[in-house]
């Protein structure tokens, strides 16, 4: 039951190879007593979220994409959660419709992405919707955030013990999104970092550390915007 991870060269493995990433997974580490802490947790912030600031903000938000682009209000996204189970994502659709919404990054300049997008991924807005994937059970409020299903495929590929994130549900924000790792993935060391963080987080989680988290994540929204776009 490994803890740690280290590289491995992208060459060397092929994605015929994928379902030995998807099969074993170690024993989870949180016991009955802390998960319905968390769950308590996760559900008094979301139910109170959706009560009190969604229930006018999110008609607003629908509103502006509406209006500014053709298309549904909300992108739904497949990804792993936990044990690997699938999910789909819910954000505010910030592109325009297209074909590589789920294979392709958005990069700086994303000609896909919509003047109201912008807006909405730098502020983080856009993730917001992802507090009913809590309220269903699909993710926790702190969590290794979850990939794209292509995206988890090539990540498992180059990096050893990656997939031991799913041990646990993932998180609207995490560890790796409270010190700085947000938005793209743009080399190597960018997602290796990430998850080395994530391994960390789910080796040493406790209800002090999601909320130390949550305040790191709002911290990181306010001071240091150029990294999600």
């Amino acid at each position: 039951m490994a803890s740690t991870i280290t590289e491995r060269k992208p060459a060397s493995k092929s994605m015929n190879n994928r379902g030995r990433f998807f099969k074993s997974f170690p024993v989870v580490f949180f016991d009955e007593y802390q998960l319905v802490v968390k769950r308590a947790l996760d559900l008094s912030i979301s139910v109170g979220l959706v009560i009190f600031v969604f229930s006018w903000l999110f008609p607003i938000i629908a509103f502006i994409i509406k209006v500014t682009s053709k298309g549904p209000v909300f992108f739904q996204q497949l990804r792993h959660g936990k044990d690997n189970v699938p999910f789909y994502c819910f954000k505010f659709r910030t592109m325009y419709v297209n074909d590589q919404a789920d294979v392709k990054q958005a990069t700086k300049d994303d000609p896909r992405v919509t003047w109201i997008g912008k807006f909405l991924r730098k502020s983080s807005l856009d993730e917001l919707p992802q507090f009913f994937n809590v309220i269903m059970g699909d993710m926790s409020i702190v969590g290794p955030r979850p990939h794209a299903v292509p995206m988890n495929y090539k990540f498992s590929a180059e990096i050893d013990n990656f997939m031991f994130r799913h041990t646990v549900k993932p998180g609207i924000t995490g560890l790796a999104q409270a010190k700085g790792f947000r938005g793209e993935t743009r080399d190597f060391y960018d997602i290796y970092s990430r998850c080395k963080l994530d391994i960390f987080y789910v080796n040493n989680w406790s209800p002090f550390l999601d909320l130390k988290i949550i305040f790191w994540t709002i911290v990181s929204l306010l001071i240091d915007k150029d990294k999600a776009y």
